[in-house]
């Protein structure tokens, strides 16, 4: 007797039902009593292959039994079976298995309708998909589709279903591939009516009443409608969940956040933008930034200033690649003067970076630091401008999206180090908290020195770059190293790092303010002091850049000019008293200095005297130039109308040329006569004729 599936392999297509509860296969149970209950309720016993043999034999051996053949299996079974090698591959199922690749915009198919619906439509296609396939084993084992409908709809190991729905489902998918059986399968439904109509100008109107920062309730903005639309002989509303609905349908919800909760938080919709620094190296990008921490600090008086208490403000600056922090300054507030002193502690701990990134903050876009760059986002960009500390050693500014802490890298540290300084019990009692309503009830208790803040906040910097097991890019690379070791390995690997010079140092510990030279000697003023010297006489009445020590402004000053170009190093002048014979000597002997040197300069050059140029250079008379004719001679006319001209007798001089005036005289009337008009000169000893 030959069953269906049976080939000339020797293989097991026979099993009982503890057999096949000790597999564990998928679709079965696991339990003997179960899976004979499972047996049962299949129908197994009753089946048969298409050539009328039995699937089901006694078993031989002890104890009896049932066996079934394989081909009573379910299709997930048979492929468990054949995947642990029990089976030959002649037993696969003919159809295909449940999910099978699809198409994403396959719609003819109808997986992209069936990819937007709901999980609950796509689980109830599955349970129908489940109990055809149910069905179709029924069929192959050799029942009669009547008897498998009735089956598998009284069958308690399905979700219950009637013989009429699975008829139905069976002509859904009469015709449809087995791949594309489960969108063919899948609930339809549509909504019952046609769409209520309501009022463009009412709809208007309660969506603008929702749509604002207040966020006004759907209750009130309804009352509100209802009211306006009674008002200006509008249609009546339908029912509030009705124009609820339809507001939720045609509103999107972006809209709705960015209406409601602000464009902010409608940003927040959008996939984070992530970049790596995979390709960068320590020391070519440091991230500059400012935090205000949380804890009371006691600023004592100094500089002019009196004693002060309130949260601190530090300007960190961290490396980009390894996340550690480089350089920190705290102080009252975030000025452009404590930017300079971070970064000429990273000059000269660490070197010149290549770049910085940061926002465009009054103390990053000051011209004291990023004066010179031409896109500083704040304030007027004039071509004047003092070089700043940036500009001046070549690092390359990028500006940071003010407002947006995901720009910055260096946000995420703040966290840390605000958990490590502010909550501290050495600040207990001076910590804030960080909002106003989550203020510890110790809050105000006690006011921390600044001494010992500063102390506190290098020894936890130093914790936060040496603490392992960090998840940031490069350490998780390497293996959680700590921003310290990722640091050191690119150092050493051979990162290009620039070397600050000690001028360059100096620089970076100097103020810049820029003035205009005295037109006369080139003396420069600065806070009401007077620097001079004689390097300055060539640069008189220029606008020059003075750098000086913001702690000591009577210091001498280094002075460069608007290219950056270093000058000289310049003294103060000092105010004397009018009587004050001491300070009259020392102006007297700068003056004697000054005019010695003078001279000295002057004979150094050996120049020509005058008698020496004199002859070397003697006077030239020039020949005299001939005398030439013109060849065209232009006309002059009188432009009197009247013919009688009156004369006026001048005395000829004693070396005047002899003429005859009364001859010339009479010419010239009789040409008169003839013209109709006058045509005479006057000069000096008589009369002319212009022709």
């Amino acid at each position: 007797m030959a069953y269906c599936g049976e080939t000339g392999v020797s293989q097991k297509i026979w099993y009982g039902p503890s057999e096949l509860a000790a597999l564990a296969l998928p679709g079965l149970p696991v339990e003997r009593s179960r899976m004979a209950h499972y047996a049962r309720e299949s129908g197994w016993g009753d089946r048969h292959d298409a050539a009328g043999n039995p699937l089901s034999r006694a078993r031989a051996g002890r104890g009896g039994g049932v066996e079934y053949h394989v081909s009573l299996l379910p299709i997930s079974t048979r492929l468990e079976l054949i995947a642990r090698g029990l089976l030959g591959a002649d037993y696969a199922p003919v159809s295909e298995p449940l999910e099978t690749p699809k198409a994403a915009n396959d719609q003819d198919s109808g997986w992209g309708w069936f990819d937007a619906q709901t999980q609950k439509v796509k689980d109830e296609a599955a349970r129908r998909l489940k109990v055809i396939q149910a069905v179709e084993q029924l069929l192959e084992a050799g029942l009669k589709k009547d008897a498998a409908v009735a089956r598998v709809a009284q069958a308690t190991t399905f979700i219950k279903a009637s013989k009429a729905s699975i008829y139905n489902w069976f002509t859904l998918i009469n015709g449809v591939k087995p791949a594309d059986r489960l969108p063919a399968i899948a609930a339809r439904r549509k909504g019952g009516g046609a769409q209520v109509d309501i009022d463009p100008a009412a709809f208007k109107f309660f969506c603008s009443w929702v749509l604002r920062n207040a966020k006004s309730g759907f209750a009130e903005a309804y009352r509100e409608t209802v009211d306006y639309a009674s008002e200006n002989g509008l249609p009546e509303l339908p029912p509030i969940k009705t124009v609820v609905r339809r507001y939720e349908k045609e509103v999107p919800v972006e809209v709705r956040i960015a209406k409601r909760d602000g464009m902010a938080e409608a940003m927040k919709s959008l996939p984070p933008q992530k970049r790596t620094v995979a390709g960068m190296s320590a020391m070519e990008l440091i991230v500059v930034d400012g935090h205000k921490w949380d804890v009371m600090v006691r600023f004592p008086a100094a500089n002019g200033l009196p004693e002060w208490v309130g949260r601190p403000t530090s300007v960190v600056l961290q490396d980009a690649y390894s996340r550690r922090i480089m350089a920190c300054r705290t102080g009252r507030s975030e000025t452009s003067e404590l930017t300079q002193m971070a970064f000429a502690d990273l000059l000269e701990l660490h070197g010149i970076p290549a770049a910085v990134l940061m926002d465009n903050g009054r103390a990053f876009a000051s011209k004291m630091i990023s004066g010179g760059v031409k896109n500083r986002y704040r304030g007027k960009v004039l071509p004047t401008d003092p070089c700043g500390l940036l500009t001046s050693l070549g690092i390359r500014i990028h500006w940071a999206t003010p407002g947006h802490g995901q720009a910055k890298p260096i946000e995420r540290a703040f966290r840390d180090l605000e958990e490590k300084v502010g909550r501290h019990p050495i600040c207990e009692g001076a910590y804030t908290g960080n909002h106003i309503d989550r203020k510890p009830e110790n809050w105000g208790k006690a006011v921390v020195d600044l001494e010992v803040f500063e102390e506190l906040l290098v020894a936890q910097i130093a914790k936060h770059n040496a603490q392992t097991g960090r998840t940031a890019e490069m350490s998780r690379k390497n293996g959680g190293q700590s921003f310290d070791a990722v640091f050191a390995a690119s150092i050493d690997a051979g990162a290009v790092v620039g070397k600050a010079t000690p001028e360059q140092l100096a620089m970076a510990l100097l103020v810049a303010e820029q003035v205009k030279a005295d037109k006369n000697n080139g003396a420069v003023e600065l806070f009401g002091n007077r620097f001079w010297s004689d390097d300055l006489i060539a640069h008189k009445g220029e606008r020059l850049t003075l750098r000086f020590d913001p702690d000591d402004v009577l210091k001498d000053i280094r002075v460069y000019t608007q290219a950056g170009q270093f000058i000289a190093k310049v003294p103060v002048i000092a105010a004397v008293g009018f009587l004050d014979r001491e300070g009259a000597q020392r102006q007297a002997r700068l003056v004697s200095d000054h005019r010695k040197k003078l001279k000295a300069m002057i004979a150094a050059m050996e120049l020509l005297s005058a008698h020496e140029l004199a002859n070397m250079a003697p006077i030239k008379t020039p020949e005299k130039a001939p005398k030439r004719e013109p060849k065209v001679i232009r006309p002059v006319r009188h432009r009197h109308t009247s013919v009688a001209v009156q004369l006026v007798e001048v005395a000829p001089a004693n070396d005047a040329p002899e003429h005859d005036y009364e001859a010339l005289f009479a010419a010239a009337v009789e040409r008169a006569t003839e013209t109709g008009r006058p045509n005479f000169q006057v000069f000096e000893g008589g009369l002319s004729s212009s022709d």
